[in-house]
């Protein structure tokens, strides 16, 4: 990294850095024939790359106990600390284990097995296709409309 580089700069770096240690892995699930089945993969996996690093806040390659609970407070599920860290646990499969790193993420979400997180995750699209409705302002009501 560029030790004269400050600010935006240096964020913008560090932020095409992780994306390049993102999509490195990404190369490695696409060449694996363990995945090779799996419906539109790169597609997939570009779209778990933008969403692992919107919520990877120290920007360390790994999401956090509160990066989880800022994802799922953006989704509208706010979460106790005790609900938050056994959903951790469930991702990793380790209690002791205090991130989520970018390959257990894929892990979760490429995975046969339904993790709490991933099904929030999933249907994150779904419930903000419902919500969209008509956003303009409420038509004039006259004297005519009312009761």
């Amino acid at each position: 990294m560029d030790h004269n580089a400050q600010g935006g700069k240096a964020y913008g770096l560090l932020k095409s850095q992780q994306e390049e240690r993102l999509l490195s892995i990404n190369e490695t699930y696409l060449s694996d024939t363990q995945h090779a089945e799996e419906e539109d993969l790169s597609s997939k996996l570009e779209m778990f790359k933008k969403k692992y690093m919107e919520f990877d806040l120290n920007d360390q390659g790994e999401i956090d106990l509160m990066g989880l609970k800022q994802m799922l407070e953006k989704l509208g599920l706010a979460k106790t600390h005790l609900e938050l860290k056994k959903m951790m646990s469930e991702v990793v499969g380790d209690t002791s284990k205090e991130t989520i790193s970018y390959n257990d993420f894929l892990n979760m979400m490429l995975g046969k097995k339904n993790a709490i997180l991933k099904l929030i995750l999933m249907f994150e699209g779904m419930g903000k296709e419902q919500d969209k409705k008509d956003v303009a302002p409420p038509s004039r009501k006259t004297f005519a409309d009312l009761p």
